[in-house]
């Protein structure tokens, strides 16, 4: 099985920076107690004329691990009544996300 790459970039307002950074820190917190996990990066661009200013990556075992992780963090929010999607429209976030393999060797 391939290694899946979750990568998930991200347009935040400044307005709304601090906010996000510390949900998904928490979602990290969780994704990183996951089988399956192999390693993350939070990333926030500092140069550059790109759209988006914030990527995260997570490295999955497998497509499986992957899913199993999206069950935990939706446990999360729904114990914190944090509804991602609301927040991203409120705080005018525009999200592009997709899984990737890699196909370097």
């Amino acid at each position: 099985m391939p290694v899946i790459h979750r990568v998930d970039k991200f347009a935040v307002p400044e307005a709304a920076r601090e906010r996000f950074w510390e949900q998904v820190r928490r979602t990290h917190a969780v994704l990183r107690q996951q089988p399956g996990f192999l390693d993350d990066a939070l990333l926030e661009q500092h140069s550059g004329p790109g759209r988006f200013n914030a990527v995260t990556i997570v490295r999955w075992s497998s497509e499986d691990a992957l899913a199993g992780a999206k069950a935990a963090v939706e446990e999360l929010h729904r114990a914190d009544g944090f509804r991602p999607a609301d927040f991203f429209r409120e705080a005018g976030i525009d999200a592009d996300v997709a899984n990737y393999v890699d196909l370097s060797g």
